[in-house]
């Protein structure tokens, strides 16, 4: 008799799709700005790169197939309209902030201070949102 796993994702692991309009381009900034290291490549048109124990796929845009039929893949068509982000935890933000900055990351603005938490924003060439995030214990 088959025992069923009642655990869907038993020894699976996440990965996130982020379509980019030139591959080229994300991956020397995904590799070269933030140290994101190269898996694998498919033909020119993905690769696969793990960061901080995370799987990203880069993929260009294509349209519907069999299994996805009413589904395309397109790069983000506003840099300023955010349908999800990254937040990277950091020990030290202004100090996150400087290293990726010297290496040529573009941020928003600099590290914040909200009190508990000091944070900043930079996006990829293609405008994926991520944050680079320091919480801080409160003394009271």
């Amino acid at each position: 008799m088959h025992k069923i796993d009642h655990d869907p994702f038993s020894q699976s692991e996440l990965t996130t799709i982020l379509v980019v309009s030139d591959l080229k381009q994300s991956k020397k900034f995904y590799i070269d700005l933030l140290g994101a290291r190269l898996f694998r490549e498919y033909g020119g048109s993905s690769i696969v790169l793990e960061f901080l124990g995370h799987w990203i796929l880069l993929v260009t845009a294509g349209g519907a197939t069999k299994d996805k039929p009413n589904t395309r893949f397109t790069p983000p068509q506003d840099k300023n309209t955010i349908s999800h982000s990254f937040t990277i935890r950091v020990k030290d933000c202004k100090q996150s902030h400087e290293i990726l900055d010297a290496r040529g990351v573009t941020f928003i603005t600099p590290p914040y201070d909200w009190g508990a938490e000091i944070r900043c924003f930079f996006q990829d060439p293609d405008g994926h949102l991520f944050e680079i995030s320091e919480y801080r214990e409160s003394n009271s």
